[in-house]
Formats: structure tokens, sequence, C-alpha cells
């Protein structure tokens, strides 16, 4: 896939259709961060969110249990969203193919077209420098969430 051209509506509402548990990479408790307000948007919305921050591991993030590492999570990810620079991409890439995710999403900002042939040629999906939170209030989300258009 072409990371340089815009992805088309159908792709990413079939992503944001389909993935039910997402892992946070870069979660903050700081309800200050765009991480927070994030993950609290698709919590809300019903996403099975799980933050994942190895400076937290052992605490909670509007009560669910922060995870280290994507390895340590104990059930499985659909899709793994990265609140990290993009040079930590790569490695992220690596995981997620390791866990068997579907999706690799980097935050609005990450970008490493390496990482997303590395997860594209293990079969996921691949988002970069694009927002979950953004996308899911695009006028074609709306009936998604029984809001009128």
């Amino acid at each position: 896939m072409n990371h340089d051209e815009p992805y088309s509506e159908d792709y990413l509402q079939d992503i944001l259709k389909s993935v039910k548990t997402i892992a946070m990479v870069g979660a903050s408790a700081d309800k200050t961060k765009f991480s927070y307000g994030v993950l609290r948007v698709l919590h809300e919305t019903g996403y099975n969110m799980i933050p994942v921050n190895p400076r937290l591991e052992g605490g909670e993030i509007r009560g669910l249990k922060v995870y280290p590492s994507l390895k340590a999570i104990d059930q499985p990810v659909d899709m793994v969203e990265v609140f990290r620079r993009s040079e930590d991409l790569f490695g992220v890439a690596k995981e997620a193919i390791e866990i068997n995710a579907k999706v690799l999403w980097g935050q609005i900002g990450v970008r490493d077209d390496a990482a997303a042939k590395l997860a594209e040629d293990a079969g996921l999906k691949v988002v970069m420098n694009r927002c979950p939170k953004i996308e899911l209030f695009r006028p074609f989300w709306k009936p998604k969430l029984h809001l009128t258009i």
C-alpha cells in the first residue's frame, strides 16, 4: 500500500468496524495528554482498550490494567495503536506481528515505511499518521454511533 496516498474511507471504516480489542502502546495516565483522550473516547465507544506502558506497569488507566509490553498481554489483540516516536514503530511492528495482531495503527505524526512494509508483509493492515478517534467522527462513521447525519 502506498501510504503517501490518502486512505480510503472504506479501508478505515473496515478496520474500525472489525477490531474489538486495541492495545495502545504509549498510553498515558495524564488526563492532559492526547493519548489519554484517545483511549478514553475509544473505550467509551465500546472498544476493549489495553494500555501498554512499561513505566506504568502494574498500575491502571481509567480502571484498565496497564501492561509493560505487547507480549505481556494475556488476550488476543486486534489492533495495536502506537503513541510513540516514529523511530519506535519498527520495533512495535515486530511485536505486533509476534502477538498476531491484525492492524498496526500509527498515531498522527507516527510514520515509518519500513515498519509498514514489515507489518504488511506479515499480513497486517497498516495505517500511519492518522487518529482513530478522529476517524470515528467523520461523516461516514456517524451511523455506527447511532447519530443522525
